[in-house]
């Protein structure tokens, strides 16, 4: 599948947050990226604009394209409940998502490289496919082979504390899925409501 390659900077400046992680360099330059700058009057963003830019948001944070993030929703406004809560938690239990979470790698995409380069197992089972939903009860943890290959173990920096909804054991370098977040749980900065008007147009 196709990812997004290019400056993080720079999608960092759209959204005026640093969404991919590199917010030191949004410090020296915060305006949003094209060639007038700071100097250019721009207008108030309508409706559809603030909706749009909600969805790119949350694609870029997950890092997920558009067909897979609309059969995230279609599957989210099938369940019980609110269908952006729903959608949240959908996107929490993305497999790279979760190995990012429990803090095997130091960034979403880091995570995404582990997942595909069969170095991580769900329940005992080698999974390569990033998008791969958990369920709560879901053991995460580190191919046998790797667990002594440095390159590998040496970049875990453990679980944060806040993240309430998995389970971390260094001894055993493996996770569980205990359950889906509740939103309020999810740092991530994201209207969803906005999300759902948009595909509800």
């Amino acid at each position: 599948m196709a990812r997004y390659t290019g400056p993080k900077t720079r999608i960092c400046r759209i959204f005026g947050e640093p969404i991919l992680g590199n917010g030191k360099y949004l410090s020296k330059n915060s305006n949003p990226p094209g060639q007038h700058g700071p100097t250019k009057k721009r207008k108030a963003p309508g409706e559809y604009a603030l909706q749009l830019k909600e969805k790119q948001k949350a694609k870029y944070t997950y890092g997920v394209l558009e067909k897979q993030f609309r059969r995230t929703f279609d599957e989210a406004a099938r369940r019980k409940g609110a269908t952006g809560e729903n959608l949240m938690k959908l996107l929490e239990a993305r497999l790279d998502n979760a190995v990012y979470r429990l803090g095997m790698a130091a960034s979403r995409p880091g995570a995404r490289q582990l997942v595909s380069h069969k170095h991580v197992t769900v329940n005992g089972e080698v999974v390569n496919i990033p998008s791969f939903q958990l369920k709560p009860g879901d053991v995460i943890g580190v191919r046998e082979k790797d667990r002594a290959n440095a390159s590998i173990t040496g970049t875990f920096r453990g679980k944060n504390a806040k993240f309430t909804w998995m389970d971390w054991s260094e001894s055993e370098m493996q996770g569980t899925f205990v359950a889906y977040p509740e939103r309020e749980s999810i740092p991530e900065n994201i209207k969803e409501q906005l999300i759902v008007e948009l595909y509800s147009k």
